[in-house]
């Protein structure tokens, strides 16, 4: 008889994968998940920083069950008030600049993308979009276009025209940003190579340049959002607001769901009469996903989930010593080992899920491993996972 796994590769369509690494799930609690053998693995990656409030957070899980008890899906056009959307904007709102006057909900992390740059380019007529080498915001044909990289976006050219690049932590190439630019789109803190921060004042200046040249400042959060960084957007340690905020991942707990948020003119040009001229969704803003994700900002903010997220990521960057090793670098919870140049990463990644470490690698850098578990993370839990860590690389 096959197995699980097996049936998973026959009848499921696969973007990639690397040789045995694969996990056939039983079930998953707080930063732990276990295969149907019961091994069970400590999750450094959190489901690519979905999972910030740990696996199956109690609020979560019960918000959903209260949810599904009174309506799911109706309808997403403005035809019915629905509390969710309301509550839960009404309580992101207090703890953003007043700058942030609507939200516009999605279902992932590319779609907000993809929304924002069409409410961008519906508020100032213009085409341009401004984005970073080396630098990943989805995997739709927009996102797509604003790759750098010839090998990914070569198979699916011709690509959304006028997409240019700068160099992020580059002073000089911000001087591209013009009167022809409608949009700039850039992480906070860039994630492709590795969890690189950006120097003193760079993004103050990105955005002192976009107001000048009436460009839209799109900062995209989606992996960085939610208390990752120590904060609940990495924005507010660099002193540079953007004009659109783009979130989802973390949003959720597990729900999916997206969104971005904005100065009212811009998100008002979005109303053209007609979804299809504007922005549409069908599930955008579904009530079980925004009850998700109020419990998720409940969750945070009042068990107070961020207060040491600073000294835990501390305990990774000072502790973690390895001769295999070149840096360990990062922000709060979110990190990355960067492997030596002549360490094979894939066995590393290997090694790591062999020793219980659930981890990944970083697209344009892959001898980066990712170090992202969940804000509810014990330091006893972090030293294991450390020790997990050096054996795996002992076994290289």
């Amino acid at each position: 008889m096959k197995t699980t796994v097996s049936e998973f590769r026959e009848y499921i369509a696969q973007v990639g994968e690397i040789d045995q690494i694969m996990i056939d799930v039983d079930r998953a609690e707080g930063i732990h998940v276990w295969d149907i053998s019961g091994k069970e693995y400590m999750d450094m990656l959190s489901g690519i920083c979905v999972g910030n409030v740990g696996h199956r957070n109690p609020r979560v899980v019960d918000a959903v069950r209260k949810q599904t008890e009174r309506y799911m899906h109706v309808m997403v056009y403005g035809e019915f008030v629905q509390s969710p959307q309301l509550e839960y904007f009404k309580r992101l709102k207090k703890y953003l600049p007043d700058s942030f006057a609507q939200i516009f909900y999605v279902n992932s992390g590319s779609e907000a993308i993809e929304g924002a740059i069409k409410a961008a380019r519906l508020f100032n007529r213009r085409t341009e979009i401004i984005s970073c080498r080396n630098s990943y915001h989805g995997s739709t044909l927009g996102a797509v276009s604003m790759l750098s990289e010839e090998k990914f976006t070569q198979p699916f050219r011709p690509l959304i025209p006028d997409c240019n690049h700068i160099r992020y932590n580059c002073f000089e190439d911000i001087e591209k940003i013009t009167e022809k630019t409608c949009c700039v789109v850039m992480e906070a803190v860039a994630v492709g190579t590795g969890v690189e921060l950006p120097e003193k004042n760079y993004l103050k200046q990105v955005r002192e340049r976009c107001s000048e040249k009436g460009a839209v400042l799109i900062f995209d959060e989606i992996q960085t959002g939610f208390g990752r960084t120590g904060k609940l957007f990495a924005f507010e340690h660099f002193d540079a607001v953007p004009d659109i905020l783009c979130i989802a991942k973390g949003m959720g707990g597990g729900m999916p769901i997206g969104a971005f948020t904005g100065r009212k003119d811009i998100m008002l040009a979005l109303n053209n009469g007609h979804p299809l001229i504007g922005h549409a969704t069908t599930f955008g803003g579904h009530p079980v996903c925004c009850s998700a994700a109020l419990a998720v900002l409940e969750a945070i903010m009042e068990d107070d989930l961020m207060r040491d997220v600073d000294k835990k990521g501390e305990m990774y960057r000072t502790l973690l010593k390895h001769p295999l090793i070149k840096d360990v670098r990062g922000i709060g919870l979110f990190n990355c080992i960067e492997l030596r140049e002549d360490v094979n990463w894939q066995n590393a990644l290997k090694a790591c899920f062999s020793n219980g470490i659930i981890t990944g690698t970083h697209l344009f850098n892959p001898q980066c491993l990712s170090l992202k578990p969940a804000l509810i993370i014990t330091p006893e839990q972090i030293k294991e996972s450390i020790d997990r860590i050096h054996t795996a690389l002992d076994s290289l």
